[in-house]
């Protein structure tokens, strides 16, 4: 996937300025390989539920028994998996979407994702293809109502309006609000939560990949 290095590299600065941990990988196994020098074995780690690190590999890194890893995929109680995070060494997730300013967009359903971004893990390594790198907040805002939500409503088949519309039922004329949506029972778009200047210094790591991963 072609890319913007200028924009690659000043949406990097931006990051520094905001005390998260900027790192570019030009492919997913040198995303795995970064990730790897990241984590101590035998660490404490789990994860949202993220396309992007299943299809970069560090999912599969997670699993290779070199870490504690808390898998909601194979445990009973996915709520005590949830609660588990915030005590963990380190917690991995993607980002709906990143801006050139350096700040991270997400919204979530069961918001225990954004919860442990927010708080607990003592780091937070987030993986991001380009195609999710956005030039300000209103353009991530789009992005998630046209392109993240449907695609996940569809993977999760929630049935929520953008399941089948392909988009969200808030967009008219190309504009939306932020919070505006639909009133479904599977509606994954219940919290908002955009990430910029941080207090704690490289808590959260961003590893940028030259490639196209996930919604």
């Amino acid at each position: 996937m072609s890319y913007d290095r200028n924009l690659i590299r000043e949406t990097m600065e931006n990051l520094e300025k905001n005390n998260m941990k900027p790192y570019f990988c030009e492919t997913s196994k040198e995303a795995v390989e970064l990730v790897k020098s990241l984590l101590s074995e035998g660490a404490t780690i789990t994860c949202g539920g993220s396309v992007s690190l299943k299809e970069s590999g560090v999912f599969d890194l997670m699993k290779s028994g070199k870490y504690n890893f808390i898998n909601r995929e194979t445990c009973e109680d996915v709520e005590a998996v949830y609660r588990a995070a915030f005590t963990a060494d380190v917690y991995l997730m993607s980002t709906n979407a990143l801006t050139r300013g350096g700040v991270l967009y997400n919204v979530d359903g069961n918001s225990n994702r954004v919860a442990a971004l927010l708080y607990g893990p003592e780091s937070v390594i987030v993986v991001c293809g380009v195609n999710k790198i956005c030039e300000n907040l209103d353009e991530a805002v789009k992005r998630v109502k046209t392109v993240a939500a449907p695609l996940n409503t569809k993977r999760l088949h929630t049935g929520a309006y953008c399941e089948t519309m392909e988009k969200c039922r808030s967009i008219k004329d190309e504009k939306s609000f932020m919070c505006d949506g639909c009133s479904s029972k599977g509606r994954i778009c219940c919290n908002y939560v955009v990430t910029a200047q941080q207090r704690k210094k490289d808590r959260i790591k961003v590893i940028i990949v030259g490639e196209k991963l996930g919604f």
